[in-house]
This record gives structure tokens, sequence and C-alpha cells, in this order.
């Protein structure tokens, strides 16, 4: 009886020290990555708090939620082009919002901070949080709604 007790101790402790508890940010390895000292540095404080804490800003306080120029969306700390502007749309939600990300250059990943899951979207560049994606958007596209914390982006308006 001493065997199996101490057996199923031990499987316990090994399985409470598996890699399978690491989280998705521990794994991936990003091709900027940066102190948060220089981080800080680089980033105002309200982009420091949604890029790298996956913070969100209040909706309605973006300038580029009512962008409707051409052009394209860059991640704010590293300058990857994330969202075209023919991508855009107004989901009346207060954020900016995209039926889809440029190719490659957005990661999707799962997020339990309000105690359910989510799609979290991250720069595939530098990782830094960009907003969630909702199964809401524009049916006659992608029927995706990318909503992006405009803090998070630069517009490069088109030449």
């Amino acid at each position: 009886m001493k065997k199996i007790i101490s057996f199923l101790i031990l499987a316990v402790i090994v399985s409470c020290s598996s890699k399978a508890q690491t989280s998705s940010k521990d794994k991936k390895t990003y091709k900027v990555v940066k102190t948060d000292a220089e981080w800080k540095k680089q980033l105002t404080d309200k982009q420091y708090y949604v890029l790298r804490e996956a913070g969100t800003e209040r909706a309605f306080t973006s300038p580029l939620n009512k962008n409707y120029k051409y052009g394209t969306y860059v991640c704010a700390a590293c300058k990857t082009a994330l969202y075209k502007s023919e991508h855009k749309f107004d989901s009346g939600t207060g954020w900016p919002s995209f039926d889809r990300a440029i190719k490659g250059n957005v990661e999707l990943d799962v997020d339990y901070k309000i105690g359910y899951a989510r799609t979290e979207l991250k720069c595939n560049t530098c990782g830094g949080h960009l907003g969630h994606s909702f199964d809401d958007g524009p049916e006659e596209t992608t029927g995706k709604r990318h909503c992006i914390n405009g803090i998070a982006l630069e517009f490069i308006p088109e030449k």
C-alpha cells in the first residue's frame, strides 16, 4: 500500500512540473527581443501598457479608429506591417477593426485573462499585444473582426 501511495505522489509531482503548463510566451522567441527597460525607454506609458502588458485602451480614444486614409498600419513597437487600410471597417466598437491581417505578420494566441478563452492577436515580430479576434466581422469577407488597440499601431499613408 505504501508503494502505491508513494507512486501516486511521485506521479502528481512529475505532472505538476511538466512543460504542458508553460505559457506560450515561454515557448516563442521573437525576432525583436528587448528588455523591459529598453521597451519602457522606446514606448510611451500607454503603449507599454498595451503592447507589453496586454492592456486595453479605452474605447473611442484612438484617432486611428476613424482613419479612412489609404495606407498600412504597422506595429508601434517594431514597425512590422500588420494591416492594410482596405481591410479596415467601422465595427462601431470604438477600436480600429480589420477583417484580416497581412499574412504571417500577426500571431494568434489564447488569452485567459478575463476567465475564459479568447483569441489574442500579437505582432509576430516582437510579440506585442495588439488586441483580440472575434467571429462577428463582415460576412461578405472573412467574418472575422480583429479588434485592435489603436495605440499599438502607427499609420503609414500611401504615397
